[in-house]
């Protein structure tokens, strides 16, 4: 059983590698670009018989993959 946890910065918090990129593509002429948010994302995978798996990859995301002070994250349980 598989999960993706996206963890990106939150939106009070600044994002420079985002931010470059954008300046980056506004250079090249590319001007229609409204904003660009650099996230990091985690496949983590669960043995068939792990208990609770849903609420297992909630506390991970929450204790260790995101910093809860400037990041936020998602949880999508994939398709196998």
């Amino acid at each position: 059983m598989d999960f993706e946890v996206l963890v990106q910065l939150k939106g009070e918090v600044l994002d420079p590698e985002g931010r470059a990129i954008e300046e980056t593509l506004r250079a090249q002429g590319i001007d229609d670009v409204a904003g660009v948010f650099v996230a990091k994302r985690y496949v983590v995978s669960f043995a068939k018989d792990t208990k609770n798996p849903d609420k297992l990859i909630q506390e991970i995301a929450a204790s260790y993959l995101a910093n809860p002070v400037s990041q936020t994250f998602k949880v999508k349980r994939l398709e196998s």
